[in-house]
């Protein structure tokens, strides 16, 4: 199968992985979490080449998940910011961090702190009706009634 047919699948990591699977897609929206908004910065930091960044940068545009801004007139540049969909995608980032963390690296370059109580964090993803954390093995799924 080839990752364009993805998209056409009806399975929602399928349908999904189509949109952010794509070589780099997550190294664009690592940068965009960490703040940048402008086409020659993510180019810098990642060291992409102009028509790759464009092409990814266009996916992203396209599927609603960044939103290009005009910043100048002359010459016409553009700003790229988040969007909703953009901001759901942020615990995707989160838990790739925290695998890497765990499994890549001898020492996390990087911590995160909550900013409400100061407390360094590790991501979790937890049942939103009780608060514990999620594992693989204590979770069944069932198809619904629209899946028939």
């Amino acid at each position: 199968m080839k990752h364009a047919e993805l998209a056409d699948k009806e399975c929602a990591v399928a349908r999904t992985w189509a949109v952010v699977g794509e070589r780099w897609t997550m190294m664009i929206l690592r940068e965009f979490f960490r703040g940048s908004h402008r086409f020659e910065e993510i180019q810098g930091k990642l060291q992409l080449g102009r028509n790759l960044l464009s092409a990814r940068m266009q996916d992203l545009e396209e599927e609603g998940i960044v939103e290009r801004r005009k910043y100048q007139d002359r010459p016409v540049r553009f700003e790229y910011h988040l969007t909703e969909k953009d901001e759901d995608l942020y615990p995707v980032l989160l838990a790739l961090l925290r695998w890497g963390t765990r499994y890549k690296v001898d020492e996390p370059p990087l911590k995160l702190m909550h900013k409400a109580c100061g407390h360094i964090v590790d991501p979790l993803v937890v049942c939103d009706g009780c608060g514990e954390e999620l594992h693989r093995r204590e979770l069944r799924a069932y198809l619904t009634e629209t899946a028939w």
